[in-house]
Formats: C-alpha cells, sequence, structure tokens
C-alpha cells in the first residue's frame, strides 16, 4: 500500500516517518527528493538558474536566497513547484522499486494536499500539533525569525482543513511516547496487523 504522510511545519511528519521507518515501512522523503532534483549540475538547478540567476552563485544553490522569494510570490512558488515536483515524483517512483512485498511503502511529502500528489496514493495520513509547539520546534530546529516561519506556515493547508481532507489523523501534541503510540495505532492499522 502506498500512503502519503504529511503535516505542516514543525508538526512532526519527520518523527512518525521515523517511527514508521522502524516499525517497518519504506519510507520516501520527499524534501530529500527534491534536494536531489535540484543538486548541483542537475537540469532541475539549471532550470532555476534561468528563472532565478541570483539564486545560484558558482552552480550552487541559495537555498535561503530561493525560500525568500517563493514564500513572498505565489506566482513564484507555483514557477518553482513546477520544476521541481515532476522531478521529485519520478525519483520517488523509482525508490518504491525497492520495496519488499506487502511492505508498506510511505511518501513523506510537505505539500501533499496543496499539490496533487495525494491523488498518487492510497490512503492520506495528517500530523498535527498545535501552532505555539510548531513554531517553537521550528526555531529551535531551524533558528528563523517568527516572521519566515509564519511565511512558510501560511503556505500550507490550514492544519483543520487538511484534517478533512486526510483518512487518517495523528496528533502530536505530547511527547514521543504518546507520539509513538498514536503512529503504531497508525501503522497497525494500515498493515492489518493485529492491535
Amino acid at each position: 500500500m502506498r500512503v502519503g504522510l504529511t503535516g505542516g511545519i514543525g508538526a512532526g511528519k519527520s518523527a512518525v516517518a521515523a517511527l514508521f521507518e522502524e516499525f517497518g515501512a519504506l519510507v520516501i522523503d520527499t524534501d530529500r527528493l527534491a534536494r536531489e532534483a535540484v543538486a548541483n549540475d542537475s537540469e532541475g538547478l539549471r532550470e532555476i538558474a534561468r528563472a532565478w540567476p541570483q539564486v545560484v552563485r558558482d552552480g550552487v544553490l541559495d537555498r535561503q536566497a530561493l525560500a525568500e522569494i517563493v514564500f513572498a510570490d505565489p506566482s513564484a512558488r507555483a514557477r518553482l513547484d513546477a520544476i521541481v515536483h515532476p522531478r521529485v515524483r519520478r525519483l520517488a517512483l523509482e525508490r518504491e522499486r525497492l520495496a519488499r512485498p506487502g511492505q508498506l511503502v510511505v511518501h513523506v511529502v510537505p505539500l501533499l494536499f496543496e499539490t496533487d500528489y495525494a491523488a498518487l496514493v492510497e490512503r492520506s495520513i495528517v500530523v498535527v500539533a498545535p501552532l505555539a509547539q510548531r513554531m517553537a520546534r521550528i526555531q529551535a530546529r531551524d533558528g528563523l525569525e517568527e516572521s519566515r516561519i509564519r511565511a512558510r506556515v501560511r503556505a500550507q493547508v490550514a492544519p483543520e482543513e487538511a484534517r478533512t481532507r486526510a483518512d487518517l489523523v495523528i496528533e502530536n501534541d505530547g511527547g514521543l511516547d504518546a507520539l509513538r503510540t498514536r503512529a503504531r495505532a497508525v501503522y497497525d492499522r494500515l498493515t492489518g496487523a493485529p492491535p
């Protein structure tokens, strides 16, 4: 079964993905694939350089400079998505070939509902957490100022809407033990394991 795992920035989808991998799933992280899609000397990077020459210096992508542009301008973000997303999907489907027969395949997709990636999966899971916890996690992890964090939050589907669109919801409003228990329950449900 192919499932999509999403959640707003700082919600804890990476932690859930790590747990799913520990439980036996093949995890395909589209953020990592997005980096691969625009790696040095790739066609994806050359296309970005044609669109925004100021964000590629000596053949290296300045991710922060690109983020400043695309999180401030929805049309720029759409243009970047058109460059990156098809390449990411192709790489993700290639990675699926590594799955063992019957293994749960989990695509970690920050923009699962914002793009049409949701159409590629059989089930969708959203990880949700209170905004204050998300903001604190992002600040601690990335050191971003509040205005930049809020810009990234606004670029994603609101958690309330994601809840209604997802097949399954994992609440991440407690500690790691609670998250592990909730993630395990969802994993067992998807794989048909006995409770």
